[in-house]
């Protein structure tokens, strides 16, 4: 009996210590990988890691827009808890520009601060997003390295009204994008993802010979507009120079892949891909990837803006060619990890996401919804395949007027709706197996609508009931906070002059 306890305890003990490599895209929208039926098929190695792992259908962010989805990642908290949201203007999303004051609060307790705990090494590479000021620098929230920038590569800047941004090794800044960092808008050339992918493959292969579980969180941001790609992958795609930067990322993938296969660690490391929010339809054609059959994009609580590609892949544990119905958010990347680590979820507060392995490594389904939040407001809410609107908004007629459409070419009478409507005392209710573009609400007189509304109007009100919105961040603009002298700029001779500061109400016309 001993014995057999023993080999019961042996994958346990194993995964214990299993190595977690989360690859986090850019706005990469659902429709953009072959696996999911994009005609160009341009991503072989994410879907040769589809067919060797388990493929998401039904896997979301926790926020259509960038820095939200990855506070919520790294804590497992929706934005309204962890304080990535603004009051500033009702159901506004708000990322966060260089003039923000806000970034991740002390209080939360981030994924690699845990993970630590267990004797991770912890690096992120890419972009970080959750502000800029020292204080909410990844190295003081749990990570070990970073080569990476705070915010988005937009610019280039004049250094006068706004600063180039930085890119840091750990501590210290490095040098500037569009100066330092080549990203040339004309060309779409960078070579960025080549400067990431080598990081990657270092940090690997370093905490492989020393023997320390590791975890990498790879940010890297080349479908972001302006979308770029390195000389070789230019002019490449059938997709113009959107699908040159996915093919750039996929064969990176690949090599990460190979790399952990290569030294003998692929069966200790758990690999996961997925996007921090839909496409960005503002940016397409030619800058902007696909959210396939899913409504509107980026921006928006619309399939299209919050279902994302995910892929689990770890060799000898997930068995090849799984498809799963279950559905995800990026917050379970956090309990999951924890529970690889062998770790549990801090008991102190409430953590949205759950642990995933059931899921990963005996096909369980876990009956759970999904809530779709805009700021502070729930606009949406999913349980099995019934999704209610509790608000509609795409973007105003205003910003539409200026040619800002998160829609495009896909107008639907009564929900992708100009002004903010309200559904609180009679939801649209849509039906996402029968109807995944979200075209035909149900029949508010129709037994489906009642039934599928008594469930999910209990799921809303015990939602809510305990519900304790964060102090939010993303309200207070100056900027005096900008990145004008980063750390390590004395050394390059490359620091600003910061203007006097002024603190002021940040606009968020989205």
């Amino acid at each position: 009996p001993l014995c057999l306890c023993w080999a019961l305890l042996g994958p346990a003990a194993a995964a214990a210590t299993a190595n977690i490599v989360l690859l986090l895209m850019d706005d990469m929208g659902w429709g953009d990988l072959g696996a999911l039926g994009e005609p160009s098929k341009e991503t072989p190695n994410l879907d040769q890691m589809a067919a060797e792992g388990m493929l998401f259908l039904d896997f979301y962010t926790a926020s259509p827009l960038c820095s939200p989805s990855r506070a919520a990642l790294l804590t497992g908290r929706l934005p309204v808890r962890n304080g990535f949201y603004t009051t500033n203007g009702h159901a506004r999303n708000a990322y966060t520009p260089q003039d923000i004051v806000g970034g991740i609060p002390d209080s939360e307790l981030l994924l690699p601060e845990l993970l630590k705990k267990a004797g991770y090494t912890n690096k992120i590479i890419g972009k970080w997003h959750l502000g800029h000021q020292p204080q909410f620098h990844p190295l003081r929230h749990g990570f070990d390295e970073w080569f990476g920038s705070p915010n988005c590569h937009f610019g280039p800047y004049d250094n006068r009204e706004r600063p180039n941004i930085p890119l840091y090794r750990d501590w210290e800044m490095l040098g500037r994008y569009y100066e330092d960092f080549k990203i040339d808008l004309k060309t779409g050339e960078s070579n960025l993802t080549q400067l990431y992918l080598q990081e990657a493959l270092d940090f690997i292969s370093k905490q492989q010979a020393s023997q320390q579980p590791f975890f990498l969180y790879w940010a890297i941001d080349a479908t972001h507009a302006p979308v770029y790609a390195s000389k070789q992958f230019l002019g490449t795609s059938q997709r113009g120079l959107y699908g040159d930067a996915v093919r750039e990322i996929d064969d990176s993938v690949g090599k990460i892949l190979k790399h952990l296969q290569q030294l003998g660690i692929s069966e200790n490391t758990f690999v996961f891909f997925t996007s921090d929010n839909g496409a960005a339809l503002i940016s397409a054609p030619k800058q902007g990837g696909s959210n396939g059959p899913f409504l509107c994009g980026k921006q928006t609580t619309f399939e299209g803006g919050m279902r994302e590609p995910a892929i689990a892949w770890w060799p000898g544990h997930i068995p090849a060619g799984q498809v799963s119905h279950q559905l995800g958010s990026v917050m379970d990347l956090f309990s999951t990890s924890l529970s690889l680590a062998g770790l549990q979820p801090p008991s102190d507060r409430q953590i949205d996401g759950i642990d995933l392995l059931p899921v990963i490594l005996q096909g369980q389904l876990i009956d759970r919804p999904i809530f779709y939040y805009r700021g502070n407001e729930l606009m949406a809410v999913r349980s099995g395949l019934y999704k209610a609107h509790y608000w509609t908004w795409s973007n105003s007629w205003e910003e539409l007027g200026k040619g800002i459409d998160f829609c495009p070419g896909q107008s639907v009478a009564g929900v992708t709706t100009h002004t903010q409507e309200e559904h609180t005392y009679l939801p649209l209710l849509f039906h996402l197996g029968r109807d995944p573009g979200e075209k035909y609400p149900l029949s508010f007189a129709s037994e489906e609508y009642q039934q599928a509304m008594e469930h999910i109007s209990g799921l809303v009100q015990q939602h809510k009931d305990t519900l304790v919105p964060g102090q939010p961040q993303l309200n207070v603009c100056d900027q005096a906070v900008m990145n004008w002298s980063p750390p390590g700029c004395e050394k390059l001779g490359k620091c600003l002059k910061a203007p006097e500061s002024d603190p002021k109400k940040c606009s968020w016309p989205h």
